[in-house]
């Protein structure tokens, strides 16, 4: 049953590169923006040999039901990110500014949500 499976997703690879061997093409991010003016949300990743190709699949993929109005991709290697074990010592700076904290403005008794 195992390499029943495996033969059918062989010859009927998925959009996301899952089933096909060494032809996927490089890794992309994929951002959706489901209405105007909200922001671009990461919905998944996909393989594909090309940017265009990777918002062709990601619209088939991520938006088959009308749910967006945009789509970034972006090849994951070139997105770099911080290592959130270490989110103490790089965010640390921002606690030495107090004067950012809100708890040295008078609030006038009148303003009630703040």
């Amino acid at each position: 049953m195992i390499e029943t499976l495996n033969k059918t997703e062989a010859s009927h690879p998925s959009p996301t590169g899952e089933g096909r061997e060494g032809t996927e093409g490089p890794l992309w991010e994929v951002f959706i923006r489901s209405k105007q003016g909200l922001d671009h949300k990461h919905v998944g990743s996909l393989h594909a040999t090309d940017a265009k190709m990777a918002i062709e699949n990601a619209r088939d993929v991520y938006t088959r039901r009308m749910e967006g109005v945009s789509i970034w991709v972006v090849e994951s290697k070139n997105i770099h990110a911080s290592n959130p074990d270490e989110a103490a010592s790089m965010y640390d700076p921002a606690n030495d500014k107090v004067y950012r904290h809100p708890t040295f403005y008078n609030l006038p008794d009148e303003l009630k949500h703040m």
